[in-house]
């Protein structure tokens, strides 16, 4: 039988038949079936008969996924709210574990004819899709490795409309912003100094721009244990659908296609120094107690931009967060960093714009712990349809009640300090204790709480009146005490 004891939480991911966990690992769940034979007797009974044929059910192992409950519920409760709140037709957010690759909550709603969500399909590893302009990451990165940029180049927006061919290149920002650095130009998420960078970067070599990205992966599946997962789109020169403005739009996510947990394991590896580390969802796999087989040990660790541009790109991610687009998306308890994405189509092929609104990024910026993304497709445009104030707000509410959550420890560098009033404070109740018993000791100046001990392990009864350090005593210093028991203290 099948139990969800924790609800909706992760209904997709856990799955049910091919789908989910369940289908990936079904050869582990299944166990095998026992068989006996029975012989029917008298009103239709069967009687068991037992042989050497029979064979014992054998139960199926425990698998253990890497999801922390906590963090799901953090995760789902986010997402969802933010879904309710702009009526989008359904979004997915993923946390995962900066150096293991550990998915620690996976997310996936979409919307019902009467306006609830549920787990509808795992969106995070199944739709690809134009990631819009966190792809400017993925492209400021290459431009950075094969050196055709650096973050001091200006550009000129030339008032927001660049024109390619028949076509135009349009900032958000009405105007434009002027001339601006390719570092400012990503803080903004400037379409029209992406589409120059790139154009210009790569005009007497355009299959070198689509060759840098698969090397860094991009266009390769991450393979991560769940069948579905979205084939990624790297348009190459030469292909059919490859046009003279091809090159221009890819600078900012548009001809490319990806899952969210693709763009996701970008950024993780932006946020682990350059070096990508494959999506899990399990940890082990056990008989009750007994380990059988561990995925503790992550089995595709790779370098794919130097440690140089990953600097780089981290100090543009923060900024984008300090004082770029993403600045709705900073907190007051901790750094994030990240990069917004706001993404339009066509809906249904009939001129009906709609978005995908996006987030990605890690927290903390200057020690990454977590990496996350946040997608929501096809919000109320109404209502609002932009990356940071649609997709940005999930993202900090997941990474500040994580970090709330999580204990710090502060470690001591010397706990070998001496208070010398401490010293003098035990040696004098040292030496008062070893005192003759019979004899009262002199308890003026001691702390209360050491002259209260000290007189109830002579088997007297003090009585205390007031706190602090003892100002009076009922009984005078070396009063024979055999047939006394009250002693009244006086503190302040």
């Amino acid at each position: 039988s099948r139990e969800l004891p924790l609800g909706k939480l992760a209904e997709r991911t856990v799955g049910k038949g091919k789908a989910g966990l369940e289908g990936a690992f079904n050869e582990y769940l299944q166990g095998k079936d026992g068989h006996r034979f029975k012989q029917k007797i008298a009103n239709g009974l069967w009687k068991p008969l037992n042989d050497a044929s029979e064979v014992d059910p054998k139960d199926g192992l425990d698998v253990i996924s890497t999801i922390d409950v906590n963090i799901q519920d953090i995760v789902h409760h986010a997402l969802l709210a933010q879904l309710e709140k702009y009526e989008a037709d359904h979004g997915t957010a993923v946390l995962m574990e900066v150096k293991t690759g550990e998915i620690k909550g996976m997310a996936n709603l979409g919307r019902t004819d009467e306006g609830k969500y549920y787990e509808k399909r795992n969106y995070a590893i199944w739709e690809s899709q134009e990631p819009g302009s966190t792809f400017k990451l993925m492209a400021m990165v290459a431009a950075l490795e094969d050196k055709v940029v650096d973050t001091a180049m200006v550009f000129d927006t030339e008032g927001g409309v660049v024109k390619y061919y028949n076509r135009y290149v349009r900032d958000s920002h009405i105007g434009g912003y002027g001339k601006i650095s390719a570092a400012r130009g990503f803080e903004v998420s400037s379409n029209t100094v992406f589409s120059k960078i790139i154009t210009q970067g790569y005009k007497n070599n355009e299959k070198a721009f689509s060759n840098r990205l698969d090397y860094m992966g991009l266009n390769q599946k991450t393979g991560i244990a769940i069948e579905g997962e979205g084939r990624p789109i790297i348009p190459h020169p030469g292909d059919q659908n490859w046009y003279g403005t091809t090159l221009a739009w890819m600078s900012f996510g548009y001809g490319v296609s990806m899952t969210p947990l693709q763009i996701l394991s970008f950024y993780n590896a932006i946020a682990n120094d350059g070096v990508a580390v494959r999506p899990k969802l399990i940890k082990e796999i056990r008989d009750r107690n007994r380990l059988i087989e561990s995925k503790a040990k992550n089995d595709r660790p790779n370098s794919i931009v130097s440690v140089e541009t990953a600097k780089i790109a981290q100090t543009l991610l923060r900024h984008t967060v300090e004082k770029g687009t993403a600045q709705g998306v900073a907190s007051s308890s901790l750094s994030l960093a990240g990069k917004t994405g706001t993404a339009q189509f066509n809906y249904g092929g009939q001129g009906q714009h709609q978005y995908v609104a996006s987030f990605a990024g890690y927290f903390p910026a200057e020690n990454p712990q977590y990496s996350c993304i946040v997608m929501i497709n096809q919000p109320n445009t109404r209502r609002g349809f932009y990356g940071a104030s649609v997709a940005g707000p999930v993202f900090k509410e997941i990474a500040e009640k994580i970090y709330n959550r999580t204990p710090t420890k502060d470690t001591l560098q010397n706990i070998d300090i001496v208070e010398q009033s401490l010293v003098d404070q035990y040696n004098n109740f040292y030496s008062l204790a070893q005192q003759n018993k019979t004899v009262m000791p002199d308890v003026v100046g001691l702390p209360a709480m050491d002259a209260l001990s000290l007189l109830e392990n002579m088997d007297l009864h003090p009585e205390l009146k007031g706190m602090g350090t003892i100002t009076a005593q009922s009984v005078r210093p070396g009063t024979q005490i055999q047939h006394l028991k009250n002693v009244k203290l006086t503190a302040n």
